[in-house]
């Protein structure tokens, strides 16, 4: 599993390891059933916090990325991926018009939204 973090990122470092961890779940890289790294296991490995660590793993586990079982530890979920990706996709849908309608309130086009989520969808790639 890679996950790099930075720390001049807008993102806290918990968002980061939860975004990198269900792309990666998503992908496909990360297949179902995989035992991930303990908490401590994985703060250690990337020197940061165990409550940071427990903080991406709770958020995961409450989207439905992974399940932990007591004493055994955290696995990547064996429920349907499509269902997953779906949720999030409206989840996405739902800020987005979020962000049209405050756009609207500061009389921004269509044209001019799509020029700024181009603009940065492009810096990300």
């Amino acid at each position: 599993m890679d996950i790099i973090l930075l720390n001049t990122a807008d993102q806290p470092i918990y968002q980061q390891i939860k975004m990198q961890m269900a792309t990666q779940i998503l992908s496909g890289a990360l297949p179902q059933g995989k035992k991930l790294p303990s908490i401590r296991g994985l703060a250690k490995e990337l020197k940061i916090s165990v409550i940071t660590t427990k903080r991406a793993y709770e958020e995961l586990e409450n989207e439905g990325f992974i399940d932990t079982v007591p004493g055994k530890g955290s696995f990547v979920s064996a429920r349907d991926q499509t269902q997953l990706k779906n949720q999030h996709i409206k989840e996405i849908q739902a800020k987005l018009i979020e962000i049209i309608e405050e756009g609207k309130q500061y009389d921004m086009t269509l044209e001019q939204i799509i020029h700024l989520v181009k603009k940065i969808y492009t810096r990300g790639n």
